[in-house]
C-alpha cells in the first residue's frame, strides 16, 4: 500500500468528526495522565497562577495534564457564560501566544463564543477595528499594557466585559466596561460550575457553527474577517493527521504526530497557522505544547524542553541558520570546518546513492558540527514543520542534511489553512507537498510569470482550491466573498453523480501543479513584478536564494512597470565586519556608512553575481541597493508572521528605489 491510499484508509480515535470543544474534551478522556502543557515562570503575572495552578519556578517549566488543562478550561467556560456570553458571541483574545491563550480559547469556545483574534503589537486603531468589526462582546487582554490599548478606543466599541490574563496593579474606576481578571472568571466558574450544563453547551455547537472570526493581514486595503466554522477547523486537524499521524504503513524512523510528541509554540496562536498546526492538531493528537512565551529565549526553551519539534514560518528558519553559522564560525579554523560540513550535508542528500565515503564524510561532519546544532534545538528534534511562506530549497537541503528534516507546506487563512504538506516518508525540496485528503486543487493558467515558473513541468497558475476546509466566506463582506470563489475551475470536470463539493477558492498564488502531483509555491499574483518589457518575474525564488548567502540577511526584489528587475538588500553586519577583519579591513562603525563602502560593494557583486547565475536573464538583479535597516515587526516591515510588508517596504525606501531607476542608473538593455 503507498503512503497516499494509507492516510486515506487510516483509522484512529483521534479522527473525528465533533467541534472543538468536544474535540478537547474526547482527548482529555484518551490522555487524562499525559502532559498538555508547559509553561514557563518569571515570564507573566499570571492571575491564574496560585489559585488554578501552580506557578512554576523562575527560568523553569512546569506542566499541566490533561486533566489539569480541562479542570481550568471548564470553569472558564461556566465564567465566561456567568459574564454573559452566549451561543455566537464574538469574544476578542488579544495576547501573544502563551498558555492562557489556548486554554480561554477551548473555555470560550465550550461556552459558545466565536473567538476573534488580534495580534498583541497590534496598534490601538487596528485593534478598535478587529473589535468593532466583529461587535465583540468582550474581550481577553495580555496585561494592563494591551488593557490601555481598549480602553483608549472602549467609547467607540460595544463591549461588555474586558478580562486580563496577568494580574492588574492599578484601579480602572474611569472605565465604562465591567473588568476582570481570569482568576476572576475561574473563580466565578469554579462556584457555579455545572458539568451537566457545561455538556449541553458543547452538545448545542454543531460543525456547521462559526468557531472563530481570523483577520487577513489587510497589507493591501483594510483586513477581512476570514470566517472559519468547527467543522473547518475539524476537518483540517483530520486532514493534517492523516499525513503525519502514527499510521501502522509508517516506518520506525519516519517521524509523526502523536502522544509522545512535544512541540514549542512561539508563533502567534492569532494567526491560523499556530491556531491549527500548533493548538488544535496538537491537542486532538494528545501531545504535549510548551510555550516559549518569549521569543527572546527560544535557545533556552529548545534546550529546556527538549522538544520533538516545531511549526515555524522561513523567517525562524533563516533566522537560526544565521545563528548557527555565527556560532559555528567564530574562528578561521571553526569557519573551515562548518563549510566543509555544509558541504558534506547538501551532497549528501542530493546522492541517490550517497555510497561509503561520502557516508564517512557525513559521520565526521556530524560529529564535528551538525551533533552540535541538534544539541542546541534540545537534542531531541525530528521534524520542523513550515509554513506561511516560501522557505529557500538550499536551506532546506541544508537542514535535511543536517538531520533537522524541515517539512514545508502551503496554507491560507481562508483553508483553515493547510491546503498542502511534504510527507514525512516522501518528502521533496522546492515543493510544498502534495494536497492533503479531500481537498480538490487545480489552476487558472490565465496568468503566469515567465521564466523558469512557465517551464516548469506541470501545469501552471492561479492555485484554486475546494474542499471542507475552505471558508464560506467574510465576516459582513458579501462583494469580497463572491469575487474570492468561481463556481467551475478551468479543465475540471465536475461529478456526475449530484455531489455538492463547493464553489473553487481562488487563492490569489500563482503554482505548479507537478506530474507527481506535488506542488511548487512561485508567488502572490498581486506580487508578481511586471516589467514594462511584458516579463512577469515572480519575486519570492530571487529573495529565497539570498537565505543561505551569509553576508545578506534580507532581499526584496523591486520593478514593477520597470524594464529590469532591481532589489533592496539588508547586509548582515555581523558577518561582514567578521569577513572584513579576516581580511584586514577597516570599516567605519555607522551601519549607514557600511553600506557605502566600497569593499562591502565589492562583497555583496559577488554574492548576487552567485544568485543570478541560477535565473534567466530577465529574472536577474541588474542594480540593487544597500539598505541598513532590518525589515521587523517592530518597524511594520513586516507582518506578525514574519512575512515582507512590501507596500510599506516600497514608501519606507522609495529614495533607495527611485536611485535604482535614476536616469544617471548604469545603462540596462530589456530583455526580449
Amino acid at each position: 500500500m503507498d503512503w497516499q491510499t494509507a492516510e486515506r484508509e487510516f483509522s484512529s480515535d483521534v479522527l473525528g468528526g465533533e467541534p472543538l470543544g468536544q474535540l478537547f474534551e474526547a482527548s482529555v478522556e484518551r490522555n487524562p495522565n499525559a502532559v498538555a502543557q508547559q509553561y514557563q515562570g518569571g515570564i507573566y503575572d499570571r492571575s491564574l497562577a496560585g489559585t488554578a495552578f501552580e506557578p512554576a519556578p523562575h527560568g523553569d517549566y512546569a506542566s499541566l495534564t490533561y486533566t489539569e488543562m480541562a479542570e481550568i478550561v471548564r470553569p472558564l467556560a461556566t465564567g465566561f457564560r456567568e459574564l454573559g456570553v452566549e451561543g455566537g458571541d464574538r469574544v476578542g483574545i488579544f495576547a501573544q501566544t502563551r498558555m492562557e491563550w489556548a486554554q480561554t480559547d477551548f473555555a470560550l469556545l465550550a461556552a459558545g463564543a466565536v473567538v476573534t483574534t488580534v495580534y498583541k503589537n497590534s496598534s490601538t486603531e487596528k485593534a478598535r477595528y478587529l473589535l468593532d468589526d466583529p461587535d465583540a462582546e468582550g474581550v481577553v487582554v495580555e496585561n494592563a499594557d494591551v488593557l490601555e490599548r481598549v480602553l483608549e478606543v472602549e467609547d467607540e466599541l460595544d463591549l461588555e466585559f474586558i478580562v486580563s490574563m496577568d494580574e492588574l496593579d492599578g484601579e480602572y474606576a474611569d472605565a465604562e466596561t465591567e473588568i476582570y481578571t481570569l482568576a476572576d472568571v475561574y473563580e466565578i466558574g469554579e462556584e457555579r460550575h455545572d458539568p451537566d450544563a457545561y455538556q449541553e453547551w458543547l452538545e448545542e455547537r454543531d460543525l456547521d457553527d462559526l468557531a472563530s472570526i481570523i483577520y487577513t493581514s489587510g497589507t493591501t486595503g483594510k483586513p477581512k474577517g476570514v470566517m472559519l466554522t468547527h467543522g473547518n477547523f475539524r476537518t483540517n486537524v483530520n486532514q493534517v493527521y492523516r499525513r503525519y499521524g502514527p499510521r501502522p504503513d509508517k516506518d520506525d524512523d519516519v517521524p509523526t504526530i502523536d502522544q509522545d510528541s512535544t512541540l514549542v509554540s512561539y508563533l502567534p496562536l492569532a494567526h491560523v497557522f499556530e491556531r491549527t498546526a500548533g493548538h488544535f492538531l496538537l491537542f486532538a493528537a494528545g501531545a504535549t505544547v510548551a510555550y516559549a512565551e518569549s521569543s527572546d529565549t527560544l535557545k533556552e526553551d529548545f534546550q529546556a524542553v527538549q522538544p520533538t519539534g516545531a511549526t515555524s514560518v522561513p523567517r525562524v528558519y533563516e533566522k537560526i541558520y544565521d545563528t548557527i553559522r555565527e556560532q559555528a564560525t567564530e574562528s578561521p579554523v571553526k569557519e573551515r570546518i562548518f563549510n566543509w560540513a555544509t558541504d558534506v550535508s547538501r551532497e549528501y542528500y542530493r546522492a541517490d546513492d550517497p555510497g561509503p565515503v561520502l557516508e564517512f564524510k557525513l559521520s565526521v561532519a556530524d560529529k564535528l558540527v551538525f551533533s552540535k546544532v541538534k544539541e542546541a534545538l534540545g537534542g531531541n528534534i525530528e521534524m520542523l514543520v513550515s509554513g506561511g511562506g516560501s522557505l529557500s530549497p538550499e536551506l532546506c537541503q541544508l537542514y535535511h542534511g543536517m538531520g533537522l528534516p524541515i517539512f514545508e507546506g502551503y496554507g491560507l487563512t481562508e483553508t483553515s489553512p493547510v491546503v498542502t504538506t511534504n510527507p514525512p516518508e516522501e518528502p521533496k525540496i522546492g515543493t510544498v507537498g502534495p494536497a492533503i485528503v479531500d481537498c480538490d486543487v487545480t489552476v487558472d493558467d490565465s496568468i503566469v510569470p515567465d521564466g523558469d515558473a512557465a517551464s516548469t513541468p506541470g501545469e501552471t497558475g492561479e492555485l484554486l482550491v475546494r474542499g471542507p476546509n475552505v471558508t464560506q466566506g467574510y465576516w459582513n463582506k458579501p462583494e469580497a466573498t463572491d469575487r474570492a470563489f468561481t463556481e467551475h475551475a478551468p479543465g475540471v470536470d465536475e461529478d456526475d453523480d449530484g455531489e455538492d463539493k463547493g464553489k473553487w477558492f481562488r487563492t490569489g498564488d500563482i503554482v505548479t501543479i507537478r506530474p507527481d502531483g506535488y506542488i511548487e509555491f512561485h508567488e502572490r499574483t498581486k506580487q508578481l513584478v511586471v516589467l514594462s518589457t511584458g516579463k512577469n518575474v515572480a519575486p519570492a525564488p530571487i529573495e529565497d536564494a539570498f537565505a543561505s548567502k551569509e553576508l545578506v540577511e534580507q532581499c526584496m526584489v523591486v520593478g514593477d512597470s520597470e524594464k529590469f528587475v532591481g532589489a533592496l538588500l539588508v547586509p548582515n553586519i555581523d558577518a561582514i565586519e567578521r569577513a572584513a577583519a579576516d581580511e584586514g579591513v577597516a570599516l567605519p562603525e555607522n551601519p549607514s556608512d557600511i553600506c557605502d563602502h566600497e569593499w562591502v560593494r565589492d562583497q555583496i557583486d559577488q554574492v548576487v553575481d552567485t544568485v543570478n547565475e541560477d535565473f534567466e536573464s530577465h529574472e536577474t538583479i541588474k542594480e540593487y541597493r544597500l539598505v541598513p535597516i532590518e525589515f521587523t515587526e517592530e518597524n511594520d516591515l513586516l507582518t506578525p508572521t514574519m512575512k515582507k510588508k512590501r507596500r510599506a517596504i516600497l514608501d519606507a525606501f522609495d529614495d533607495e528605489i527611485e536611485s535604482i531607476y535614476a536616469e544617471d542608473s548604469a545603462e540596462q538593455a530589456p530583455e526580449a
